[in-house]
């Protein structure tokens, strides 16, 4: 009796380390397919970043309006659009981008992030950002959309496109000097639901801009990770733990197999 349950255990024993390791090369592959993903983007980034700097309009080729890539465009601010993207965080502070888009000469118009400010804290007041009524180059690079922020939930009407009701009309936000404070602030948007809302027709690309202007904003804007490195030691160590757990399978399938020659010559002996 006690032999059979022995035995019992010796065989969980084995599926466990069987399915253990099995598991653990698995999440190194996985580790792995990751390392390969932050490759891709990385390479996608150094693409982007290396193509000749695009003007923007409604005649720029699909083919080139690649994310990372340097862009360019000239238009006139529509500040009664102006919104502000709320929790993001620069430098572990938390903050918001202020979000406003530009009308290009051929009737056209690109969403642009202006820029980045600091939560105002207490009665502090959000500051006052000048908006020139005059055409303005505005330089930077091209993003696929708007960088999302998880929304824990989604509801039903004005809360699925994030825009209040009576927005833009009432915007307060429409001459040359900008109360932040008074943006509706949003976590994300579509720029398919802006183009709904504003009657905009909004080029498919965002332009994060990063010429330097005197408005006080910090233009940093977020990147992905790009630390293949990490994902290849953390495939290695997982590979590691299915060695060691192959590594035992076999010692219990070694001891199991003597265990079983012993027997035979132990009842011939007696």
């Amino acid at each position: 009796m006690a032999a059979n349950r022995v035995s019992k255990l010796n065989i969980v024993a084995l599926v466990l380390l069987a399915t253990a390791a099995i598991g653990f090369v698995f999440l190194g592959r996985w580790q792995l397919s990751r390392a390969a993903e932050r490759n891709a983007i990385s390479a996608a980034i150094e693409k982007g970043r290396a193509g000749e700097p695009v003007l923007l309009s409604g005649q720029t080729p699909a083919e080139q309006l690649q994310a990372w890539r340097p862009a360019q465009a000239e238009g006139v601010w529509r500040p009664e659009f102006s919104f502000l993207l709320d929790n993001r965080n620069l430098d572990g502070r938390p903050g918001l981008w202020l979000a406003t888009p530009l009308m290009l000469a051929d009737g056209k118009a690109v969403l642009v992030l202006r820029g980045w400010f600091a939560r105002p804290l207490g009665e502090a007041l959000s500051p006052k950002i000048k908006t020139p009524q005059t055409a303005q180059m505005i330089r930077g690079e091209l993003s696929q959309h708007v960088p999302r922020l998880f929304e824990v939930w989604t509801g039903s009407g004005r809360a699925e496109k994030g825009f209040p009701e009576g927005w833009p009309e009432k915007n307060e936000s429409t001459g040359q000097s900008e109360q932040l404070d008074k943006l509706i602030r949003l976590q994300n948007v579509e720029l398919s639901a802006l183009s709904a809302q504003t009657g905009l027709q909004l080029l498919p690309v965002v332009l994060m801009q990063n010429n330097e202007v005197n408005d006080g904003l910090k233009r940093i804007w977020p990147e992905p990770s790009l630390d293949a490195d990490k994902n290849i030691g953390y495939a290695m160590q997982w590979f590691g733990f299915a060695g060691i757990a192959v590594a035992i399978w076999l010692g219990l399938l070694w001891r199991l197999w003597r265990g079983r020659r012993r027997a035979p010559s132990a009842s011939n002996s007696v």
